[in-house]
C-alpha cells in the first residue's frame, strides 16, 4: 500500500512539473509577443530598462530572503561574467529581431538552441556526441538555414540579429553547466541588473515619452518574464529533465498562435519547414542523449527573454 502511495505522490508530483512547464512556457511566450508590441513603438533600450525594473518587484522579495550579501559569493567569477553577458546579448538581440521579424520566424531560430548546445557541449565541455546525434545537428542546421531563407534576405540584419541572439543563448546555457552551484536567485538577479545597465546605456538620446499602460506594460514584461522562469525552476525539481526538455517547443506553437492574433502574422512555407527541420532534429538529440545518460537541467531554456 505504502508502495502505491508513493508511486501516485510521484506521478501527481510529475504532473504538476508538466503543467508548470507549461504554464511557464505559455508566460515566456506572452513576454515575447508584449516585447514585440513595445519595442514597435520604444527604443530596445528603453524596453530594457523598465522591464528590469519590474522583474526586481518579483526579484526583490527572493534577494531579501536569500541575503543581499550571498549575490558577491559567486564560483568562478570569470564564468559568471561570462553567462551573464550572453544572456544580455541574447535578450537584447531577441528585442532587435522582434522589432522587424514576426514573433514566430525569431522564435524558430530559437528553438534551435538545443542543437546548438549540441554541438558546443562537444567542444567546450568534452561531451562525446555519436554520429547519428551529429546528423542530427547538421540536419539541424539546415532547418536554420531553410529558415534564414538562402537569400539576400538571409543577411538582413533583423535574420542576423535573431540568428545571433540564439548562438549567444546557447553559449549563456552552456556556461550555465558550470554554474549550477549558483542560486537561481543570484543568477537571475546579475543577469537583470546587466540588461538594467545595457538597457540604460542604450537608450542614452533615445528615451521617448511613454503613456501610463505603456509603463504599465513595460513593467508587466519583468514580472511575467520572472514569474515563467521561477515556473520553469521549480518544474525542473518536480519532473525529470528529460520528460520536460521537448516541452519547450510548445513556445513555437505558442510564437505562431499569438503572432497571429495579435499581430496578424502568417509563418511563410519556409519558416515551417525550417521549424519542423529544427522540432524533428532536437526531439532526436534529446532522444538519443536519454538513451546514453539523463537529459542535464542545464539542456532546458530557464528562461525565454
Amino acid at each position: 500500500m505504502k508502495t502505491n502511495t508513493a508511486a501516485a505522490d510521484a506521478g501527481n508530483l510529475i504532473m504538476t512539473g508538466v503543467l508548470l512547464m507549461l504554464l511557464g512556457d505559455l508566460l515566456f511566450a506572452l513576454n515575447d509577443a508584449m516585447g514585440k508590441w513595445l519595442v514597435a513603438s520604444f527604443a530596445v533600450g528603453q524596453v530594457l530598462v523598465i522591464r528590469s525594473v519590474g522583474a526586481f518587484i518579483v526579484l526583490g522579495p527572493m534577494i531579501l530572503r536569500q541575503g543581499p550579501m550571498a549575490l558577491f559569493r559567486v564560483e568562478q567569477k570569470g564564468l559568471q561574467f561570462i553567462r551573464v553577458l550572453m544572456a544580455t546579448v541574447d535578450v537584447a538581440l531577441f528585442y532587435a529581431a522582434v522589432a522587424y521579424l514576426p514573433l514566430a520566424d525569431v522564435m524558430t531560430f530559437y528553438m534551435a538552441g538545443p542543437i546548438y548546445i549540441a554541438a558546443l557541449s562537444h567542444f567546450f565541455l568534452g561531451e562525446k556526441i555519436g554520429w547519428r546525434r551529429w546528423l542530427a545537428v547538421l540536419i539541424g542546421f539546415a532547418g536554420v538555414v531553410i529558415a534564414l531563407r538562402p537569400s539576400t534576405a538571409m543577411l538582413s540584419l533583423p535574420s542576423l540579429f535573431g540568428l545571433a541572439g540564439s548562438l549567444a543563448f546557447a553559449l549563456s546555457l552552456v556556461m550555465s553547466r558550470y554554474l549550477r552551484s549558483t542560486s537561481d536567485t543570484t543568477l537571475v538577479t546579475w543577469q537583470t541588473i546587466a540588461a538594467l545597465l545595457t538597457g540604460i546605456v542604450l537608450s542614452i538620446g533615445h528615451w521617448q515619452p511613454a503613456t501610463l499602460i505603456d509603463w504599465s506594460g513595460m513593467l508587466l514584461l519583468g514580472i511575467v518574464a520572472s514569474c515563467a522562469h521561477l515556473l520553469i525552476t521549480r518544474s525542473l525539481k518536480l519532473a525529470p529533465a528529460s520528460l520536460l526538455a521537448p516541452l519547450q517547443y510548445t513556445l513555437l506553437l505558442w510564437a505562431i498562435v499569438l503572432g497571429y492574433l495579435f499581430f496578424n502574422d502568417i509563418p511563410d512555407t519556409q519558416i515551417i519547414v525550417g521549424a519542423a527541420i529544427i522540432v524533428v532534429a532536437g526531439l532526436f538529440i534529446f532522444h538519443r542523449k536519454n538513451l546514453k545518460e539523463t537529459v542535464p537541467v542545464e539542456a532546458v531554456p530557464p528562461d525565454g527573454h
